[in-house]
Parts: structure tokens; sequence; C-alpha cells
């Protein structure tokens, strides 16, 4: 939501910008919504259905106008029943779904998919596009394509009991690497 200057200690003497009002005439992507805590979505609802917002430590409302784009792995109706997600911003989010099934349930579009990254990543390159053999093409699908990185993070991060932007600051501030996470 950003902050104006002086907010509190240690925060930038010209205050800063919040991720909202950036995305003004724009679109705003929230990943992993399902884990935003409990007391922050009555912010996020109230700038949603109001249109302004405030920043921390200011004293007038700034207008905001954006689209909103929000995604997760969770199941968030369950998440409203089990009263760890507000019901009022569930529907207000939920005004268009797209659930879209992880790749290892849609094994016939593996091969589109390979065709169209070797594609886009020649023409990156400027070289001519390699054939994808029918051996690669059948390890490709015999995979089994058991998640990415994102949710290593986030098995990790309930694992420890932290948010999975806490355990992204973590790893940054004592440098480790996702490599390290994983074993």
């Amino acid at each position: 939501f950003g902050y104006e200057s002086g907010a509190f200690t240690g925060a930038d003497t010209k205050g800063r910008v919040g991720k909202i009002e950036m995305a003004h005439g724009g679109t705003l992507f929230l990943d992993e919504i399902g884990d935003m805590p409990l007391d922050l979505q009555p912010v996020l609802l109230r700038v949603l259905e109001d249109k302004q917002l405030m920043r921390v430590g200011g004293n007038r409302y700034i207008s905001v106008n954006f689209n909103l784009i929000t995604a997760t792995n969770k199941d968030l109706l369950e998440l409203v029943r089990n009263k760890k997600f507000r019901e009022d911003l569930y529907y207000r989010l939920a005004a268009f779904k797209i659930t879209l099934p992880p790749l290892r349930k849609r094994k016939p579009d593996i091969a589109n998919l390979a065709e169209y990254f070797i594609q886009k990543k020649s023409a990156d390159f400027g070289i001519e596009p390699p054939q994808l053999s029918k051996e690669a093409l059948l390890k490709l699908l015999e995979y089994s394509w058991p998640g990415n990185i994102r949710q290593q993070v986030a098995p990790a991060a309930r694992d420890l009991g932290l948010s999975r932007s806490t355990l992204y600051r973590r790893i940054k501030k004592y440098g480790l690497s996702l490599k390290e996470i994983k074993n």
C-alpha cells in the first residue's frame, strides 16, 4: 500500500509508492492470494470497493483504478469455510475464475508446449529450431511433472510455520540458494 515520509523508523525519507498505486491505469497481479494474512484482507477489499487507498502514515486518499488478477494453488472456498479467508473478498475476486490443472494432468499439452518453447528460444537466439526427437518427447511425456519451485518453497514454508514471503526474505538474508531449500 506504500507509505509516506516518516511513517515509521527506517522508512525512506521520500516515502514509497505501493504496488496498487503503481498499477493505476493498468493491471495488478497478486500471486498466492490464499496466503494473504486475514488482517490485510479487509484493507484490500476496501481498496477494491472504494477504488482509493491511503498510504501508511498518510492523511489523504489516493484514487486508484486498476484491473486485478489473482492466483493461488489453494482452495479459497475451503479457506472461507475454515474462516481463513474472507467470504466477501472471495466473492469479489471470484467474478471470473480459470482453473488450470497442473501439467502432469494435461499430458496432451506437453508436445505443443515443447514445440512452442523450442520455436521461441530458437527465434530468440536467431537459430534454426531443432527437431524434437521421439525419444525426447517420450521422456517429457513420462516425466511426472511434480510441481515447480514456487510450490516447493510454499511445502517448505508451511513445514517451517512461515509465510512464503518470510521464507523468501530469510533465504535472501542468509544467502541461501533454492537448491539448499529442496534438500
